[in-house]
């Protein structure tokens, strides 16, 4: 017959292993968040200084008008203005008084040519917009 009085070694208690995942976890999602940024600043950069240029460059065309077709140039000051029109109030204002003054020359068949109050109130309208 066999004997059942084996000896049995205890069972060990249990050891506690030491887990990282959820350090690593933090570190890449805070690592994601300083390259989402980074990319957002960098990006956010590029369109300021294209709409920076972009402003330049309407400015130079709204400065070098040609005012011997008045009506082509009533509609490019038109357009043009409308740009830096939303700039502040004074600008605004500006804007709406200079497009108003320019609608008789926009709508009519034949036009005369633009007269001196109304290009007073363009050159002003030049010297108030900040580029």
């Amino acid at each position: 017959m066999k004997d059942f009085n084996i000896p049995l070694n205890d069972i060990a208690p249990l050891v506690e292993i030491p887990d990282y995942s959820l350090y690593y976890f933090i570190a890449a999602v805070l690592i994601g968040i300083a390259v989402s940024v980074a990319l957002f600043l960098a990006l956010l950069k590029q369109i300021r200084k294209r709409r920076t240029n972009q402003r330049k460059e309407q400015f130079k065309a709204l400065s070098a008008i040609d005012f011997s077709d008045p009506k082509r140039a009533a509609y490019t000051i038109s357009e043009l203005g409308r740009v830096f029109a939303s700039d502040n109030e004074r600008t605004s204002k500006a804007y709406h008084n200079l497009f108003e003054r320019l609608a008789p020359y926009k709508y009519a068949p034949k036009v005369k040519m633009i007269d001196e109050e109304t290009l007073g109130y363009y050159r002003l309208y030049l010297e108030i917009i900040d580029v």
